[in-house]
């Protein structure tokens, strides 16, 4: 039996793949499978791993005739897997030498439903430790009791899927698939819904996935439409969290991160181009009137004065577009 899946999204990135690659032989073991999912790629990245089929023990690949995105690629992967438990790792990244061995034993420790796992986060040449935003380590715990504080960063603000590992009865659950189709920000109703709905988990201190920032074919480094899916992902998990018999106590939450976020690229609006800019300052606006007014108000009070600023003078755009023009006078050339 499969103890492990291994699902790897590729798309373009025929620079970073052989390292990509190259880490899973050292981490390949005969009850492992790595499915890599070549989601249309233009360049040489499918060559790539046509080689990697005959070269690391447990490889298949699954190529799609239509580019979908890393959502609609990892939810390919999550079709094809076969193993007791599951990961993720992304096509432009790298694992430390047996990682997923010291990952897989920490589950199996632990018994839980899932595990989340701290990474390293590469910037040419600099390196950064990021961990999971909890305190405490190798202890099981209820992922809902740790959505909470609203104000404090907490483990559904850590949204990486390979920063972990997941039970199969997660996906049997109908827990571990993506919405299909989100081109970026996917993560954030996967997580949400993780926590909502899982039994148990644990985080732990283990170091061994690489993350790559900066790299020019990434979605975070490109300022066009598929960047504002964003606003698709968190409308997503208002919508679901506020079906939710805590919704009361988790709303909350769930308004003030997409503030931030919706911040966030505000803030830094020069990047995008400038009809994707003007498409975010209205997406922006209509996502900030569906959002409940009396919750909005309280996150704007607290949110700090810059933000605070970009989204007030948003949200005074949806009113203004929402008051109609005064009607001319009788007489009146208009």
């Amino acid at each position: 039996m499969v103890k492990l899946s291994v699902i790897v999204p590729f798309y373009n990135v025929q620079t970073y793949a052989p390292d990509t690659l190259r880490s899973l032989r050292t981490n390949a073991r005969e009850d492992f499978e790595f499915i890599l999912v070549d989601d249309c790629s233009t360049d040489g990245t499918g060559d790539i791993l046509s080689r990697a089929r005959e070269e690391i023990p447990g490889v298949s690949v699954v190529r799609h005739k239509k580019n979908g995105g890393l959502a609609t690629a990892r939810n390919t992967g999550l079709d094809a897997a076969t193993g007791e438990y599951l990961t993720f790792l992304d096509g432009d990244d790298w694992l430390a030498p047996g990682y997923f061995a010291s990952l897989l034993e920490s589950i199996e420790r632990l018994g839980c439903d899932f595990v989340r796992s701290d990474h390293v986060q590469v910037t040419g040449r600099v390196r950064t430790v990021h961990r999971v935003p909890h305190g405490m380590r190798n202890h099981v715990l209820d992922p809902r009791a740790v959505i909470l504080p609203a104000h404090r960063s907490t483990p559904v603000d850590y949204p990486y899927a390979w920063a972990g590992i997941y039970h199969r009865r997660l996906l049997d659950r109908g827990l571990l698939h993506f919405t299909d189709g989100l081109r970026t920000a996917e993560d954030r109703p996967w997580i949400w819904r993780l926590h909502r709905q899982a039994e148990s988990f644990a985080s732990v201190g283990l170091l061994g996935v690489f993350y790559r920032r900066g790299v020019a074919s990434s979605l975070t480094q490109i300022g066009d439409v598929r960047q504002l899916d964003f606003i698709r992902s968190f409308d997503q998990v208002v919508e679901e969290t506020s079906q939710d018999p805590d919704a009361d106590a988790l709303l909350p939450k769930a308004v003030r991160t997409y503030c931030a976020v919706m911040a966030h690229h505000l803030g830094s609006i020069e990047r995008f181009e400038p009809p994707v800019a003007k498409q975010l300052r209205s997406m922006t606006a209509a996502a900030l009137r569906r959002l409940p007014q009396d919750i909005l108000d309280e996150t704007l009070a607290s949110l700090g004065d810059h933000r605070a600023a970009l989204l007030r003078r948003a949200r005074r755009r949806a009113v203004a577009s929402e008051v109609p023009a005064p009607a001319a006078a009788p007489g009146a050339t208009v």
